[in-house]
């Protein structure tokens, strides 16, 4: 059975802390560690197993992308689905919006969060549309 396809709609968006605002959907952490700034909104979700590990923020991008994918690919689409589904169900919202701390409208900076929304387009056929302001080099999407 296809992982997003279940008697529950799944709606993916991908944003960082500082953008993100209620109206977008659910708020769910996809970090290693919790913002130590002051949030305008509750951030009570939080997705461990979509953080990468910390040993690879030492490594250039494309070693990052495949340690971290290859993390993504040991998880499985349907486990994926199957731990935010449970947010889904515990706030009645089929929107999720996966945060971290990148602003990624400068070009020069990358981050796991559009890595994720790249393997999980990959693995599902789904778009994760980035919700803040991305360079050029990105796709952004809309909540329409």
């Amino acid at each position: 059975m296809h992982p997003t396809r279940g008697r529950e709609l799944l709606t993916l968006f991908t944003n960082r802390y500082q953008q993100f605002q209620p109206a977008q959907g659910v708020p769910v952490r996809i970090t290693l560690g919790a913002p130590r700034f002051k949030l305008p909104y509750s951030l009570t979700h939080a997705v461990r197993e979509l953080a990468p590990r910390r040993e690879y923020f030492t490594r250039p991008l494309l070693e990052f992308t495949a340690a971290y994918r290859a993390d993504l690919d040991q998880l499985g689409p349907a486990r994926v689905a199957e731990r935010l589904r449970e947010i889904v169900n515990a706030e009645q919202d089929h929107r999720l919006v996966l945060l971290c701390f990148e602003d990624l409208a400068d070009p020069k900076l990358w981050c796991h969060r559009r890595i994720f929304a790249a393997w999980w387009k990959d693995t599902t056929g789904d778009d994760v549309r980035e919700l803040s302001p991305i360079a050029d080099h990105y796709e952004q999407g809309t909540l329409m």
